[in-house]
């Protein structure tokens, strides 16, 4: 399984409007068909001028994360980019999942 992380550090002069935009966009790359999930997550680091998100889609497959960034990803970039500009920085990896562990109390 693949993860397709995406890292986003925000000003906090556009931090309320980037947190309601997302929640939004978030449902749109879903929409795609390519994941199966997302994880809206905050990075807990001390900054007074901005905050941190990661997004991490899970992917169905490898081919399917190759047909998001050839059919989609281009796209739904720009919406942020064109929204946001220099308030948002971003970076993107991908993370192979190599075992996942569940603690079972039964």
């Amino acid at each position: 399984m693949i993860i397709y992380n995406v890292t986003l550090n925000i000003d906090k002069s556009v931090h309320t409007e980037w947190l309601e935009w997302i929640k939004d966009h978030i449902p749109q790359v879903l929409a795609t068909g390519k994941f199966k999930e997302a994880k809206l997550t905050k990075v807990l680091v001390d900054d007074d001028t901005s905050e941190t998100y990661s997004v991490q889609y899970r992917a169905h497959s490898r081919e399917a994360l190759d047909a998001y960034y050839a059919e989609h990803a281009e796209p739904l970039k720009q919406e942020g980019l064109k929204r946001f500009a220099d308030k948002v920085l971003s970076f993107r990896t991908e993370l192979e999942v190599v075992d996942e562990y569940v603690v079972n109390y039964n």
